[in-house]
C-alpha cells in the first residue's frame, strides 16, 4: 500500500454496482467485522474475535488473514471497505494550530513512537480537531493487496464525531464513557462543544470508578448532578455499572446507533459496537 494516502483507487475486489459495505475494526485485543447492505439499510453480517491476551501487530495480521480464509462472507466483492484502527498511539490537535509537517512532533508527547512508524491523521470537523495517529500499516498493506481500494480511520475519530453529532444544539453538559475490554474513553461535552477527551487503562472496577471521579474532580463537576452516559461493553447487570451508580446517580446506557435494522442473531452483540456501527 502506498503510504500517505487515505483512499486509493484500484479495481481489485471493489464494485460500485454492489450494495454491501464492509467495515473492519482492528486492535491488539481483537477483530470485528460488519457488513451493511446499503440498499436495504440492514446490517446483514457481524462477527468478532477477542484475543486471550494483547497481541502484537504481526500476530493480529495473522488472525486477520485466517478470518479471510475461513469466513465466506468476507470473500465477497464489496462496494467499499472501511478499516478502523483502535490503539493508544494517537493525539488530538486543534485545527487552527495543526501543521501536517509536524505529525511526529505532536504525537511524541502522548505516545511512544519509533522513527520508522508511519503517522497519518483524520480531520474531525465536528470537533474542529485533527486526530494524529499510527495505523497498523501491515494490516493496511495486506488489505490493499486483498481488496484494493479502501478507506481507513482511527476509532477515536469516529467516536468523537458520533458523540458530537448527537450533541448538536444541546445546551447542557454530559460525560460519555466508552467501555472497552482493557481500557475506556472519557468524553466531556458542554453546550455542544468538546471540552475533554482522555483514555485510561483499568484492571479492576475500583480503577474504573477512580478515574471517572478523578476526571470529574479535575473538571470541577459535582457527581450528584453529573449526567453520565455509558457506551460499549457494559450493561446494567455488570458490577462495574453498579459501582458507578453508587457514586454517580444520573447514569444511563446509550447506544448512539444509526437507524439500521439488525439480524436478530447478533443484535444484542452489536449494542457494544458503538464505533464499528457508526463507521459506515
Amino acid at each position: 500500500m502506498e503510504t500517505g494516502q487515505k483512499h486509493i483507487q484500484t479495481n481489485n475486489k471493489i464494485d460500485q454496482s454492489l450494495t454491501n459495505v464492509l467495515s473492519i475494526q482492528a486492535s491488539l485485543s481483537g477483530l470485528s467485522f460488519c457488513i451493511l447492505n446499503t440498499s436495504k439499510n440492514v446490517i446483514e453480517s457481524y462477527s468478532t474475535i477477542k484475543f486471550d491476551k494483547q497481541l502484537n501487530p504481526q500476530e493480529v495480521l495473522a488472525n486477520l488473514i485466517g478470518c479471510f480464509e475461513k469466513k465466506l462472507e468476507l470473500q465477497e466483492d464489496f462496494k467499499s471497505i472501511q478499516v478502523i484502527h483502535e490503539n493508544d498511539l494517537s493525539t488530538l490537535v486543534p485545527k487552527e494550530v495543526f501543521n501536517e509537517k509536524f505529525l511526529a512532533d505532536y504525537l511524541k508527547f502522548n505516545a511512544k513512537i519509533l522513527r520508522t512508524d508511519f503517522i497519518t491523521h483524520d480531520e474531525i470537523p465536528t470537533a474542529n480537531m485533527v486526530n494524529i495517529y499510527v495505523p497498523y500499516i501491515n494490516i493496511n498493506n495486506y488489505l490493499f493487496d486483498y481488496f484494493g481500494d479502501f478507506i481507513y480511520k482511527h476509532s477515536t475519530s469516529i467516536l468523537l464525531d458520533t458523540i458530537l453529532k448527537a450533541e448538536q444544539n444541546c445546551e447542557d453538559s454530559k460525560m460519555y464513557i466508552n467501555v472497552c475490554d482493557t481500557h475506556f474513553e472519557v468524553i466531556y461535552v458542554d453546550n455542544s462543544q468538546l471540552i475533554l477527551y482522555n483514555t485510561y487503562t483499568y484492571n479492576t472496577d475500583e480503577d474504573f470508578i477512580y478515574y471517572i471521579l478523578f476526571t470529574a474532580e479535575q473538571l470541577g463537576l459535582d457527581p450528584e448532578i453529573l449526567q453520565l452516559k455509558l457506551l460499549g461493553s457494559i450493561k446494567e447487570s455488570d458490577h462495574i455499572y453498579k459501582i458507578v451508580y453508587k457514586y454517580i446517580r444520573h447514569i444511563s446506557l446509550s447506544t448512539l446507533h444509526p437507524k439500521y435494522d439488525f439480524d436478530i442473531e447478533f443484535k444484542k452483540d452489536l449494542i457494544n459496537e458503538t464505533v464499528l456501527i457508526n463507521s459506515f
